[in-house]
């Protein structure tokens, strides 16, 4: 995983990585991410482990340096969950998140709400409730990857 540590949310994003990775069998490993340069040598790193792969936090750094973060790992042959449909539009292999138009349509509602007068604490306090799994086909056969045809067939988008 990689995240700026000083991106409050990646250290939430972080401890939840390094918790679900136990039960998976995933030995978590995370790089700070402060630039460009610290992108490509936690890249480094994980092409060195023996089925390494990038899951890239949300975060502001990164996304500054998106295509070159997508460069990178095609360069190094990695598997990549992304954070953003973006990177996945620009050669990254998956994007896997909350739909963004639905989270824009509910933010939308609560402002017209908010303007008619309802205060704001009096508003419930809502998550998500669509997710979006974007999988970049091209990508994955550059990297000798078949992806399961029950997961393509579940993808809301398969990039050909």
């Amino acid at each position: 995983m990689i995240y700026n540590p000083d991106n409050p949310v990646g250290v939430l994003f972080a401890r939840s990585f390094e918790s679900a990775a136990g039960p998976l069998g995933v030995e978590p490993i995370i790089a700070h991410i402060h630039g460009l340069a610290d992108i490509e040598r936690a890249k480094a790193a994980a092409a060195a482990q023996p089925s390494g792969g990038i899951f890239v936090a949300l975060d502001v750094t990164i996304q500054a340096f998106m295509e070159q973060t997508v460069a990178t790992v095609a360069q190094h042959r990695l598997p990549a969950v992304y954070p953003e449909r973006a990177f996945v539009l620009s050669g990254g292999l998956v994007y896997y998140g909350t739909d963004r138009i639905e989270l824009y349509r509910g933010a939308a509602s609560y402002v017209d709400r908010i303007l008619r007068g309802v205060k704001p604490g009096d508003l419930p306090f809502q998550l998500p409730t669509k997710y979006e799994l974007v999988i970049n086909l091209q990508t994955a056969k550059a990297l000798g990857l078949t992806i399961p045809s029950k997961l393509l067939f579940t993808a809301d988008e398969v990039i050909e």
